[in-house]
Formats: structure tokens, sequence, C-alpha cells
């Protein structure tokens, strides 16, 4: 089996089981909510991969995030409440150089991080925010490396070097807040522009723009949540209409300091940093399929050229 089939297979074997695994813990969490008291509304996750999208695995490698949304109820759209609806947020990521096992000199090194996070939803009018806070975990002490390692052992490819393990960037612990702020439009009968902007500060800084466009009846009474890599968005309360949707968006960012990308290390980021998306959704009785690619522009001055990356999400009811 070759590489890009072996790493679709190991992401559709990860997504059916964090699916089923979750579909059936939150609904017990759901259940054992008293009346009256703040209850579990939603979940959602999405899988991101470089060999899912132009078959490579280097740079953005891979990342998987997953939500949980709590509050007092949902009628179909955000409340005007400060923290009246809430996720937590837990994600991960590897970056690694354009090699595993012999980088370029002037390449990115390897790094790897978790975060965990609270996020509120709300609106003010037709304006939609979302503000929240991270902790991040970078380094060895993630043993992300030791899962890549193994994951690439079970596939039957390199795994990153003992050189590029012991350059990666080191242990850190590093707060990260969010903002976001966007307002829907309707394009015709079934279609959506979302215009955004987003501020980061923490593990990188920057000052984002852009916009995401659906055709179809995703997001319609559901509550979604932004991928930090890719852009794409996921639902994290389902209204389960069935049918088929496509999205796509695109955005550019102004990054002022990654340390993924230390300057004392001699990188130079690129002035600007942009993202092209678009992806297609297929929902029926009792399940939700998402695919998407998402082309990202160069973040550092020495990287060779762009890459494009894969996302996909399966949902499955039972």
């Amino acid at each position: 089996m070759g590489r890009f089939a072996s790493a679709i297979l190991g992401a559709l074997v990860v997504c059916v089981s964090i699916a089923i695994f979750t579909s059936s813990a939150f609904a017990k969490d759901r259940d054992a909510k008293p009346a009256g008291a703040r209850e579990a509304l939603g979940f959602g996750n999405l899988l991101v991969n470089d060999a899912i999208g132009d078959g490579y695995d280097r740079w953005r490698s891979g990342s998987y995030t997953t939500s949980r949304i709590w509050g007092r109820g949902w009628n179909g759209d955000l409340p005007e409440t400060f923290g009246d609806v809430i996720e937590f947020r837990f994600g991960g990521e590897v970056m690694s150089g354009e090699s595993l096992t012999r980088p370029a000199p002037s390449d990115r090194p390897w790094a790897g991080t978790f975060f965990w996070g609270l996020h509120t939803h709300f609106k003010r009018g037709k304006t939609e925010f979302v503000f929240g806070g991270d902790l991040m975990a970078v380094g060895p002490m993630t043993h992300l490396d030791d899962l890549q390692t193994a994951l690439h052992d079970l596939i039957g490819i390199a795994g990153p070097s003992d050189a590029v393990r012991a350059d990666q960037i080191q242990n850190q612990w590093i707060p990260r807040v969010v903002g976001e702020v966007g307002r829907d439009l309707q394009l015709g009968a079934t279609g959506t522009l979302r215009p955004f902007v987003e501020v980061r500060a923490g593990d990188e800084t920057m000052a984002r723009a852009g916009f995401d466009v659906t055709f179809g009846k995703f997001g319609q009474g559901e509550l979604l949540v932004r991928d930090w890599v890719t852009g794409h968005r996921y639902r994290a309360i389902r209204n389960h209409q069935r049918g088929l949707s496509f999205v796509a968006g695109a955005d550019i960012a102004k990054v002022f300091d990654s340390v993924y990308l230390p300057g004392s290390r001699g990188y130079e980021l690129t002035d600007a940093r942009g993202r092209i998306r678009a992806g297609l959704h297929v929902r029926g009785k009792a399940y939700h399929v998402f695919y998407g690619v998402s082309w990202l522009s160069k973040e550092f001055k020495a990287q060779t050229e762009e890459q494009v990356v894969g996302a996909i999400k399966l949902d499955f009811n039972f």
C-alpha cells in the first residue's frame, strides 16, 4: 500500500473511531444533566493532514481539534449574552520540515503542540463574536514526536530522525487569546457570504481578515467553529438537515511573531500568510461526511513552496 493510500486509510480509521466514541459519550453527558442547568448542546471535530491534501508530509503536517459546547438551551441562533454558550476546545498539531530525515538547514524545525481552551460565542444584532483563551503546551513534553514515529512505523514510512527530534522547538507553556468577529450576508436563496476578522496572540501573534462562502444548508441553525490551520469551519451544534453543501473561503494574515519560527534561530516570516479553501459536506439521515482542501501560502521566506492540506470529518448517529 502506498504512502498516500495508507495515510487516507489511517485518517478514516481515526475519524470513524473518534466519531463513534464521542457520539455515544456525549449523548450520555447530555442525558445526565439536571433540568434547568447548563447542558451539553453539541460537539464537533476536524482532522487535517498534508498527506490527504497534496500527498506529502511536511510543514503543516497534521492536526486534530475537537469542541464540546455547553449552554442553557439552543434555539438555532446565538444568544446575545457573553458567556451563555461556552465551548471547550482541545487540539494538537505537528509541524515539520520538508524532510523528516534530512531537512535543509534553513527549513523549519519540528514542533509539536497541544492546547486546551474555553471560548464563548454570542452576537450583537446580526454581528457574531467569538472570544476565548487557550493554554498551549509546546515541545517534547507533548510526546507528539513519539506518536508520529509510532504512526509512521505502523504504515511503513520513515518518521522524524533522532537529529530532527533533538532540534525541535523545546518545552514551553504559552497562553493564547483568540477573537473573531463576523457577519452572515445572504446570497440568493441558498447562499451565504460571511466576512470576518480575527486576532490571535500567543504562540503566533497575527491579525487576519477574510471571508467564507456557503451554498446549501450547512451552518443553518448550527454553531460553527473555525479550524486554526485551514480556516474551514466545522459543526459543533447540529441540526441534521439532509443535503449537499459547498463551502469555500479565503483569508490573509499579517503574522508578527511565531514561537515555531523563532527569529533567534534566523527564521524570517513572510510578509503575509494566505489561505484559500474549498470543501463539500454530504449529510444523510444518520451521517455527515466532509472533505475539504486548503492552499496555504509560504510561512517563512526559506520555505521552498506553498502546500495543500486536506481536512476530513465523519459523523455517524446511532
